[in-house]
C-alpha cells in the first residue's frame, strides 16, 4: 500500500493502491492484441497498471494512482469485462447477460471495517450501488489478504469500487501485510514424506524451520505495510536438500553449517520421530515450542477480545496456548503447538506485533 499523499494546497490529492486478482483469460482481455488495451488504459486513465509476471493460473493486476485516476482504469476494465460478456454470448443461446465480477485483494485488517458492525457497511454498499459484494471469510494463501468480489452492471461496480477506496483510506492496514503471489503452475515440491507442496517458498520455510529446529530466523521482511518474503530462504532451501544426514528434531545442534544460539527461555521438544534421519519427513510432524513474552507486551499479541491472537492462530495453521499470569513473574509463558513451518509462522507474526 502506497503511503498516502495530502497536498496543503489544491484541496486532497491521494495516491491509493489497488489489487485485483484475475484469471489468464481475463488478464489476456486486459493487455489486448501486442498490449494494445492496457497501454490505451494507462494512457487515458493516468494510473500505474501492473500485471503480475509468471505462468499462474491467476494474476495480481495492481492499479496505482490518485483516485480519480484509479476510477477511470476501474471503469475501462469493467467496460471492456462486459464487452467480454457481450461479444462470447453472440455465440451462445443464453439470453440472459451474466454480470462483470472483479475480484479485489485487500488486507485482512481492511475486511472489518469493509463489512462493518454486524455487517452493517457491506449491506448499504450493496444497497446504495447495486453491486453484489463478498468478502471471503478465509485469507488467500500464504499471505494476510482476503478477496473481496464485487459483481454487477459495470456502472454499479464503478460505484461500489469508490465506496470501498473510501473505507480503504479511512482505515488503513494494521500491522504488517503478507500480500498473496498466486502460485506458478510449474511441478511441486515433493518431499521425502509424501509431501506436496506447490510454493517454493512454503516448502523452503518448512525446510528452514527444521533445519534451524526454530532458532529465529526471520523469513520476513517488513518494508512500509508489507511483509516481504526472505531472499535467502531460497538459497538456505537448497542447502537444506544437499543436507543428508539429518539430526532429528529434538537435538541441539542444528543439521545447519554454523551454530545458532537457541533463543532465550525458549524449547522445543518434538512429540513423534520416526527414525533418526527423519530429515524432510518431520516437515509434517507435530513440536511445541514456548516462549516468555513480558506482561506489559502481551495485551498487543492477544488483541481486543482475543481478535489478535485468533488471527495469528488462523494465519499460522499453529495452536497457541497462553498461560495465566503467574504472581511475582513479569512474563506470560506462550506455547506454540504444530508443524515447524506452522511454529516458524506463529512466531514470526508474534514478534512481529
Amino acid at each position: 500500500m502506497e503511503p498516502i499523499k495530502v497536498q496543503s494546497e489544491g484541496g486532497l490529492n491521494v495516491t491509493l493502491t489497488i489489487r485485483l486478482l484475475m484469471h489468464g483469460k481475463e488478464v489476456g482481455s486486459i493487455i489486448g492484441k501486442k498490449g494494445e488495451t492496457v497501454k490505451k488504459m494507462r494512457e487515458e486513465s493516468g494510473a500505474r497498471i501492473n500485471i503480475s509476471e509468471g505462468n499462474c493460473p491467476e494474476r495480481i493486476v495492481t492499479i496505482t494512482g490518485p483516485t480519480d485516476a484509479i476510477f477511470k482504469a476501474f471503469a475501462m476494465i469493467a467496460y471492456k469485462f462486459e464487452e467480454d460478456i457481450i461479444n462470447s454470448m453472440s455465440n451462445s443461446p443464453a439470453t440472459s447477460k451474466p454480470p462483470v465480477t472483479l475480484r479485489l485483494v485487500v488486507p485482512a485488517s481492511q475486511c472489518g471495517s469493509l463489512i462493518g458492525k454486524g455487517g452493517s457497511k457491506i449491506k448499504e454498499m450493496r444497497e446504495s450501488t447495486g453491486a453484489q459484494v463478498q468478502v471471503a471469510g478465509d485469507m488467500l494463501p500464504n499471505s494476510t489478504e482476503r478477496a473481496v468480489t464485487i459483481s454487477g452492471a459495470p456502472e454499479a461496480i464503478i460505484q461500489c469500487v469508490k465506496q470501498i477506496c473510501v473505507v480503504m483510506l479511512e482505515s488503513p492496514p494494521k500491522g504488517a501485510t503478507i500480500p498473496y503471489r498466486p502460485k506458478p503452475a510449474s511441478a511441486p515440491v515433493i518431499f521425502s514424506g509424501g509431501q506436496v507442496r506447490a510454493d517454493p517458498l512454503g516448502a523452503s520455510t518448512a525446510n528452514l524451520s527444521l533445519l534451524l529446529q526454530h532458532q529465529p530466523l526471520p523469513a520476513y521482511t517488513i518494508q512500509g505495510q508489507y511483509a516481504i518474503p526472505h531472499p535467502d530462504l531460497s538459497k538456505l532451501h537448497q542447502l537444506a536438500m544437499q543436507q543428508t544426514p539429518f539430526t532429528p528434531l529434538g537435538q541441539t545442534t542444528p543439521a545447519f553449517p554454523g551454530t545458532y544460539p537457541p533463543p532465550r527461555h525458549s524449547t522445543t521438544t518434538t512429540t513423534t520421530l520416526s527414525s533418526p534421519t527423519a530429515g524432510l519427513d518431520a516437515s509434517n510432524q507435530t513440536s511445541s515450542h514456548e516462549l516468555s513474552i513480558p506482561n506489559d507486551l502481551i495485551g498487543c499479541i492477544i488483541g481486543r477480545q482475543g481478535t489478535k491472537i485468533n488471527e495469528i492462530r488462523q494465519m499460522s495453521g499453529a495452536q497457541i496456548k497462553i498461560a495465566n499470569a503467574m504472581e511475582g513473574s513479569s512474563e506470560r509463558q506462550i506455547t506454540i503447538t504444530g508443524t515447524p513451518a506452522n511454529i516458524s509462522l506463529a512466531q514470526y507474526l508474534i514478534n512481529a506485533r
